[in-house]
């Protein structure tokens, strides 16, 4: 990689809560940048922190960009979101601007995907239920028959990015059947995965399984509703650790109350935390987590490290390792690492 340009404005905007590590800061500012860090919790404390930034850093899930904020941003030529949503970033805006957006899928897909794999096995085999039933004195085998073996069935993937090509690739020795809907992913690259092209409702009326992994767009938003749920196996198992509004929340209780599916695994919702008056809690049929899927063993640090490359990339007038909006055309040429 070439070397950053020097005096490239770096503007961290949203921390989520976490200190920048020294590293970080010795890394960027040993290249010649010039890290600039605030939690900003207005949009007018956003544009005066980044108004000089050539690149902004959003570390967490801060909306602030959204609302005509990239306007009052001049010199902006790329977004930074450590992560793999972008919904918190007004891309379409972005990208009619000549602003690159950059996230960081590949530092979680890791986590994510274990954390899929999980939720998956521990609701086939009711793990979370025996559990409370054996504590509270309840020792019968017989309550605790499997949904579905996991063997030999038929997986659904919505979305082909990172993280749902890791749990193909570490469920691979169940030989199961992998269909996947994905229409920005080639048909080429699928099947050399082992999987197959489906259409979206192919994927929902064949899978005993089906996994979410598309983003958070205006396309996919509640893009699993009513007659989406309705096609789907009654011993199919869903399971959502994308993004909340993917799904119409609302109609998913009610298909999850009359039984259209066997059992659903979120670990994302449309309100965060979970409202307390939430169906879902009083639902035997489904597990829920924080949205804690990202989490790792290693904290923080892939997430950093990913971030860092991204802005280096940057700094030097690459693309970064992922774009979200490779279609772009961006302010200031870009070029692909030598």
């Amino acid at each position: 990689m070439n070397q950053p340009a020097r005096g490239v404005i770096v503007a961290v905007c949203d921390l989520d809560g976490h200190p920048v590590p020294d590293w970080v800061t010795q890394t960027l500012t040993q290249a010649g940048i010039d890290l600039r860090v605030r939690q900003c919790t207005t949009q007018d404390e956003l544009a005066e922190h980044a108004r000089d930034a050539e690149i902004v850093w959003l570390f967490g899930g801060s909306r602030l960009l959204h609302g005509g904020t990239l306007a009052k941003l001049p010199n902006c030529r790329a977004i930074v979101r450590t992560g793999s949503g972008t919904d918190n970033v007004p891309v379409d805006e972005a990208t009619e601007r000549g602003i690159v957006v950059a996230n960081t899928p590949a530092a979680l897909s890791d986590a994510v995907s274990d954390h899929v794999i999980a939720l998956l096995f521990a609701m086939v085999r009711h793990v979370p239920r025996m559990d409370r039933l054996v504590r509270s004195g309840v020792f019968d085998q017989n309550l605790g028959r499997p949904i579905n073996l996991i063997q030999g069935r038929t997986f659904g993937l919505v979305g082909f990015g990172h993280i749902a090509r890791a749990v193909l690739r570490k469920l691979r020795g169940f030989e199961m059947t992998w269909l996947v809907y994905d229409p920005y992913v080639s048909e080429s690259t699928l099947v050399a995965h082992g999987a197959r092209p489906a259409a979206l409702d192919e994927v929902l009326s064949e899978s005993d399984f089906v996994s979410l992994h598309c983003p958070l767009t205006p396309q996919t938003r509640h893009l699993i509703g009513e007659r989406e749920l309705r096609l789907m196996k009654p011993e199919a198992v869903l399971v959502n650790a994308a993004r909340g509004a993917v799904v119409d929340e609302p109609v998913l209780i009610r298909a999850l109350q009359e039984k259209w599916i066997a059992a659903a695994c979120l670990d994302a919702f449309e309100q965060e935390p979970l409202p307390v008056d939430s169906p879902l809690f009083r639902l035997e049929n489904v597990i829920l987590a924080p949205h804690s899927a990202s989490q790792t063993a290693e904290g923080m640090e892939p997430r950093w490290r990913a971030s860092v490359d991204a802005v280096l990339a940057l700094a030097s007038h690459h693309w970064p390792p992922s774009c979200v909006n490779r279609q772009v055309q961006p302010v200031q040429p870009l070029t692909l690492p030598s």
